[in-house]
């Protein structure tokens, strides 16, 4: 393993990683630094997102309905291949439904396409697979 490769892996992971605190900490820049401009997401509900923008815009009208969410990720799968890296990464993500006492878990994983852009990578394909969901 050369040193470029573990320095690509780390930051796979930290994209992911930004990706959920930004979330969770509501920080609407740092999430969409996340993503290349065209974007594709799929798997959350059945719509397919096109473009960055699209997909922040999408992702904030939903997030009004929460009072709170923490996504808890799982170790990091990836596979480098010079510009593109594929991830897969497990999911936990509870959320606090808004001025009530109810909430819900979702068990998934993310499957995503990232591609490098200058020193940086980003999120050019994020799909989700939803493995289950609880409420209380």
């Amino acid at each position: 393993m050369n040193s470029q490769y573990a320095i690509d892996r780390i930051q796979l992971q930290d994209v992911l990683l930004n990706y959920a605190a930004a979330v969770d900490e509501r920080n609407r820049e740092n999430y969409r630094a996340c993503f290349s401009e065209n974007v594709e997401v799929v798997g959350f509900g059945s719509q397919i997102y096109h473009g960055r923008d699209s997909w922040v815009d999408y992702v904030w009208r939903t997030l009004e309905k929460y009072s709170a969410t923490q996504h808890m990720l799982g170790p990091q799968l990836a596979t480098i291949h010079g510009v593109t890296a594929y991830t897969r990464t497990n999911v936990q993500a509870l959320h606090f439904i808004a001025n009530s006492s109810e909430k819900f878990t979702l068990w998934g994983t993310y499957k995503n396409s990232l591609q490098r852009h200058g020193d940086n990578w980003l999120i050019h394909r994020h799909e989700l697979i939803v493995n289950g969901k609880s409420s209380s």
